[in-house]
């Protein structure tokens, strides 16, 4: 009985996040984008991220000494030791951003940037696979 209470209770209590923007959406798509390309449109710069952020990982591949320490800590297996270049690989899409490769690394040739719109059809393609910082 008390669950059919708190049941009932949540179907009428706002909303807990943020509905999308929808007035904020454009009405077409493709007007939207054909004002970008010609400059006229106006595009509302992104909030800066805080302070401690954890975005995608950068990888330092010149710093990395191969110790695979991310590799053992790592709680989703995102980081992958490749042993004829005794570097690692790491899959974005598996990553849970908890930022333990980073903590445990004796050289920091791991840190997490300000980047997180990480979308991708592919979760293999080059965007979402880092091996060096240009990654």
């Amino acid at each position: 009985m008390r669950i059919l209470r708190v049941l009932l209770r949540q179907l009428f209590l706002a909303p807990a996040t943020n509905r999308f923007p929808a007035s904020h959406a454009p009405k077409s798509v493709a007007g939207f984008l054909a004002k970008a390309a010609t400059d006229t449109s106006l595009v509302i710069p992104p909030i800066p991220t805080p302070p401690g952020f954890r975005g995608k990982i950068a990888y330092d591949r010149d710093t990395c000494i191969g110790c695979q320490l991310c590799v053992k800590i790592c709680p989703t297996v995102a980081i992958e030791f490749i042993p004829e270049d005794k570097k690692v690989r790491i899959f974005v899409a598996r990553c849970c951003f908890c930022s333990q490769c980073n903590d445990i690394c004796p050289v920091n040739c791991l840190s997490m940037t300000d980047e997180f719109l990480l979308s991708c059809y592919d979760k293999y393609s080059d965007e979402m696979v880092v091996t060096d910082n240009k990654a």
